[in-house]
């Protein structure tokens, strides 16, 4: 049975900085392309970044570029998204997702490519 458990999430000021993780289990998170989600009050969900464990190639938002960084550790199964320079407008429950297909990647990162999701973590940053 598919598993997908985030962590990490918490309060910070902008400017600060959180690590988010994604522990799987159930398959072989090296065959599916992993992706993390973002939904902000009131807002619909958005495409955060994306990462091929097979490959370790990683697709970002333009938002997440150069502030946000996904990573994978293979002996424990788990995706990371570390986050950088965080600012207000960075508030939202922050969703880990594995994708539909054993693929690469699909760019845009699309909600509707993932079919596994998981319970999602809290992120607030106040300024």
């Amino acid at each position: 049975q598919v598993h997908l458990v985030e962590s990490g999430g918490g309060s910070v000021q902008a400017r600060g900085s959180l690590r988010l993780s994604c522990a799987t289990s159930g398959f072989d998170y090296r065959d599916y392309c992993m992706g993390w989600f973002r939904q902000p009050p009131g807002k619909e969900r958005e495409g955060v970044a994306a990462i091929w464990p097979t490959t370790e190639r990683a697709v970002y938002a333009d938002f997440a570029k150069g502030r946000f960084t996904i990573s994978q550790d293979n002996a424990n199964n788990t995706v990371y998204l570390q986050m950088n320079s965080l600012e207000p407008e960075d508030t939202a429950t922050y969703f880990c997702a594995r994708q539909r297909l054993t693929h690469d990647c699909f760019f845009p990162i699309y909600g509707r490519n993932f079919n596994y999701w998981g319970q999602g973590t809290q992120v607030t940053v106040s300024s």
